[in-house]
C-alpha cells in the first residue's frame, strides 16, 4: 500500500496545474511531533511506501527528520519535489536520512514549455541539474510528467531524455480538474488522446527497463494486459482501497484530486480512520454507477473516482473519460 502526505502548502513555484493550489505557507500544518506520530500510525495501518510531498517538501526544515522517522518505522520514504532546490549537500542529507527515491517533475524537453507551465524562468535548467546531481551522488530518482495538449505528443521523447539522465521510472500524470488545474481546462486531453498516450507508453514499456506508469488513467492496467504486458500493478485507481492522501493540516482524502474529507488525524488515529471511514468503506465496495457498474474491467481498472466526482458530483459514478466507453475519434498525429 502507498500513501501521500502533503507535508506543506508552501512552494517556491506557482505551477499552473497545482492540485493543492500551493504557494504560501498556511497555519495549522502538522508539527514535527505530530508528523512522526502520523508516520508511525501509517506504518501501523500497513502502508509500506510514503510519499512526502507538498507544495515543496524541502521548504519544511524538519523534512530530513521526518524522512528518517519514516525509514525507522519500516517504510520506504519517497520525496515528491520540483527539484529546483537540490544541491549536493541536500542530496547528501536526504541519503543520510534514508530517502529511498526522489520523484522529480519535468513536463517537457523544451525548457520554454516547462518553465511556462511551472511559472518560473530557469526551472527546467534547475530541475535537469537536480537529476544529474542525483545520478552522480547515487540517489535514485524517477520523473513525473503532467500531460496536457502542450506536451502530449512528446511524452516518449521525455521518456528517452530522462532515461538518458539515469531515471529509474517515468510516471505520466493525466490532469484532473482540481486546485489551479480547474483554471486550465482548455489544455486538458480527453479520452481519445488519453488512449493514444496510454497505448504509446505501454508499447514503449516493451523496449525500456525503466518503469513507465500512467497515473489518473486507470484503464492502463486492463489495456496493458490486452497488449500482452505483465506489469506489477494489479489495479488502476487505488483511491481509498490501497492509497490515500493526507493534507498539511491532517485532513485525509481518498486521493489528492478527490477533495472529500474522510477524517482528520488530529481527531482520530490514522490507523482507525483508514479502517473505519465511511468514504473508504464505500470505495472498497466497488459498487460503481453508470458504465463502470457492469464493465468487465471494473476490478482491474476501477475508473477514475476523482473525475467521476468532478464531472458528475458522485465519486462512485462512471469515469467520464474512460477509454473503453467513448464516442469521439482519436487524433492521427503520432506520439513520439
Amino acid at each position: 500500500m502507498i500513501i501521500s502526505w502533503n507535508t506543506t502548502k508552501a512552494c517556491n513555484l506557482k505551477c499552473e496545474h497545482c492540485y493543492r493550489d500551493a504557494g504560501g505557507r498556511e497555519t495549522g500544518e502538522l508539527s514535527t511531533e505530530e508528523g512522526k506520530e502520523l508516520l508511525s500510525e501509517i506504518a501501523k495501518a500497513g502502508f509500506r511506501i510514503v510519499i512526502l510531498s507538498g507544495g515543496e517538501p524541502l521548504l519544511r526544515p524538519d523534512i530530513f527528520e521526518l524522512i528518517a522517522h519514516a525509514a525507522s518505522v519500516g517504510m520506504r520514504p519517497v520525496l515528491g519535489t520540483n527539484g529546483v532546490l537540490f544541491t549536493r549537500e541536500i542530496i547528501g542529507r536526504l541519503k543520510k536520512a534514508g530517502l529511498a527515491r526522489a520523484g522529480i517533475s519535468l513536463d517537457s524537453t523544451d525548457r520554454k514549455i516547462h518553465d511556462a507551465f511551472r511559472k518560473q524562468q530557469g526551472a527546467w535548467e534547475a530541475t535537469v541539474a537536480a537529476m544529474k546531481l542525483c545520478h552522480q551522488e547515487g540517489l535514485d530518482f524517477q520523473v513525473h510528467t503532467t500531460v496536457t495538449r502542450r506536451n502530449d505528443k512528446e511524452v516518449l521523447r521525455i521518456t528517452d531524455f530522462v532515461e538518458g539522465l539515469g531515471a529509474k521510472a517515468h510516471h505520466i500524470f493525466f490532469l484532473v480538474p482540481t486546485g489551479r488545474g480547474k483554471e486550465i481546462s482548455d489544455v486538458f486531453i480527453g479520452a481519445a488522446q488519453i488512449e493514444e498516450v496510454l497505448r504509446a507508453v505501454l508499447e514503449k514499456q516493451k523496449t525500456t527497463r525503466m518503469e513507465l506508469k500512467p497515473v489518473c488513467a486507470p484503464q492502463f492496467v486492463p489495456l496493458a494486459r490486452s497488449l500482452g504486458l505483465t506489469l506489477r500493478f494489479q489495479r488502476g485507481c487505488l483511491a481509498g482501497t490501497s492509497y490515500c492522501c493526507i493534507l498539511p493540516n491532517g485532513d485525509v482524502h481518498p486521493c489528492p484530486y478527490l477533495p472529500l474529507k474522510a477524517g482528520n488525524v488530529r481527531q482520530e488515529k490514522f490507523s482507525l480512520l483508514w479502517k473505519d471511514s465511511q468514504i473508504f468503506k464505500r470505495l472498497r465496495t466497488l459498487d460503481y454507477g453508470g458504465t463502470c457498474a457492469g464493465c468487465a474491467q471494473k476490478n482491474s481498472c476501477g475508473g477514475c473516482r476523482a473525475r467521476a466526482f468532478h464531472a458528475l458530483g458522485d465519486y462512485m459514478a462512471q469515469d467520464p473519460e474512460c477509454i473503453f466507453h467513448r464516442s469521439e475519434p482519436a487524433h492521427d498525429q503520432p506520439i513520439r
